[in-house]
């Protein structure tokens, strides 16, 4: 476990389980600010009980068992015992290793060789109550291969837990959880200006996002100010009946890779990166 505090907030890491972020609390009063992760959460050892994992070379689903790069097809093995497809890319099934660490930065990589060789790397740093996040990508295989990005964070969900979140519009998706249309945001789900989250479930993905998030914890006491550079996308997760909600910025839509165009997808050559940040600045009421 590895720990960064400023004098506003304190930060847990656990790079051997996925380069997971951990814990994310106020120093004064420990109150957590992503999904508080405990004992039994760490024991798993799932970055999905955890509070925030990175997604790399892709987010999400890729349908039909695989996807075409410039030199053929590339097939995929599904890695999720809840899921039938490949998700979330292969980097948050790795141990990451520390590059450098200081009180407030630190600075986690990871070399993989599946299913295409790359590094990732990660930079986490405090900063007067904000949380920053870098995550890049550098392809390094011969052969040029498609990649995306992005963050899994978990927040705190109670009754008066309300978001802002300007999208223009949204994926909707079939039981399989892949987009099947897009379409004009329902009511429910369009947080253009500060609402309660739905009651029931939200699994989707959301497009045109100006990259700026705003969380509001009245029962806890805080906001969090969001900004997300590198992500044109989002992607919200609200599981009924849980206490717990994930909007996560991402670089593309699910299943991009058999979207006309691979929107947001970027083909890298050998040597070449991409990253996308992501900024969390925590303001108590």
């Amino acid at each position: 476990m590895l720990e960064l505090e400023d004098h506003v907030t304190h930060l847990t890491l656990n790079p051997a389980v996925g380069g997971s972020l951990v814990n994310w609390c106020v120093r004064a009063t420990g109150q957590p600010l992503l999904r508080h992760s405990d004992q039994q959460a760490l024991n798993t050892g799932l970055p999905g009980k955890l509070g925030c994992y990175p997604l790399v070379p892709w987010s999400n689903r890729i349908a039909e068992g695989g996807f075409e790069n410039p030199d053929g097809w590339l097939a995929l093995t599904p890695n999720s015992l809840t899921d039938p497809f490949a998700i979330h890319g292969s980097a948050w099934q790795q141990a990451w290793q520390v590059v450098s660490q200081t009180t407030t930065e630190a600075v986690l990589e990871v070399l993989c060789q599946t299913p295409f060789a790359y590094r990732a790397e990660q930079r986490f740093r405090l900063n007067n109550g904000e949380l920053s996040i870098q995550l890049c990508v550098t392809h390094l295989a011969e052969k040029a291969a498609w990649h995306g990005l992005g963050l899994h964070p978990y927040f705190p969900r109670r009754a008066g837990t309300q978001l802002q979140a300007r999208a223009a519009q949204v994926w909707l998706s079939d039981a399989s959880k892949l987009p099947t249309a897009l379409a004009t945001i329902p009511d429910a789900w369009d947080f253009h200006i500060l609402k309660n989250l739905p009651d029931g479930l939200v699994d989707n993905g959301f497009c045109q996002w100006d990259g700026a998030c705003r969380i509001e914890q009245p029962e806890l006491g805080y906001a969090l100010e969001c900004r997300a550079i590198g992500a044109d996308y989002f992607l919200l997760y609200c599981p009924p009946g849980l206490g717990f909600f994930c909007i996560e910025p991402v670089s593309h839509p699910v299943n991009a890779h058999h979207l006309p165009g691979r929107p947001g997808l970027k083909l890298l050559e050998q040597g070449q990166s991409t990253h996308l940040d992501f900024t969390l600045k925590y303001l108590p009421h």
